[in-house]
């Protein structure tokens, strides 16, 4: 099918800049995403439309890291979100494969990668639209350092993350490291990504990923 054919229900999401971001990733860190040795601090790159975290925010002590359990949903109360997790592998070019075009409402988590709130850095990524209307995180870029973003698991438990940093990372400034690497060593910590910058209509594609970076505060029943 040609691209002009395509149906509004497979969308124009992703058709190769965005999931190839996560492939660089994936390539450099491979299945210790988890794991790069360096915390990273000091100037952020990306979009001033959404990116970094103010000075004068204040922002609470992590929470030593939880157990490993599945994710079941996410919330982000400042954004209206409440949408189901799926655990997610990688597909054939070896990048995260995000939920299917026809269930934009859906979050996908690498299930390769830490869990949601266990150490290290959970990764979630969901749609940002379709060529109909929004999806899961069409509002993702809005969120700033200090709002709260829960999961909650199959254990029982909601670990709640503190947002401290929202960057929007073109393809000339992406760093893998700073995108998936650990702010600070020891920390359960959670990225959200989706798809930002411009949509580039010669090659159906974004120019650009939002990525949200949080760490785990808390935990509630």
């Amino acid at each position: 099918m040609s691209e002009p054919e395509r149906s509004a229900g497979t969308g124009r999401l992703l058709t190769g800049v965005a999931w190839a971001v996560l492939l660089l990733g994936l390539w450099l860190w491979g299945r210790e995403v988890t794991d790069v040795r360096h915390g990273i601090s000091g100037p952020k790159t990306g979009d001033m439309a959404a990116v970094g975290r103010p000075p004068d925010v204040r922002l609470p002590p992590a929470r030593s890291p939880l157990g490993e359990a599945l994710p079941q949903r996410l919330d982000i109360p400042g954004l209206g979100i409440q949408a189901p997790v799926v655990a997610r592998g990688l597909d054939g070019r070896g990048a995260v494969d995000p939920p299917p075009y026809d269930q934009p409402g859906v979050v996908g988590w690498y299930a390769a990668g830490a869990a949601p709130g266990a150490a290290g850095t959970a990764l979630l990524v969901g749609h940002v639209d379709t060529e109909t209307r929004p999806a899961v995180f069409y509002k993702l870029s809005a969120l700033r350092a200090g709002q709260t973003i829960r999961v909650v698991r199959a254990d029982g438990q909601v670990a709640e993350f503190t947002v401290d940093d929202i960057q929007v990372l073109t393809r000339d400034r992406f760093d893998a490291r700073q995108a998936y690497g650990p702010r600070h060593e020891g920390r359960a910590e959670l990225r959200l990504i989706t798809c930002g910058g411009s949509f580039d209509r010669s090659s159906r594609s974004y120019t650009a990923n939002v990525i949200v970076s949080a760490y785990l505060t808390g935990t509630g029943l």
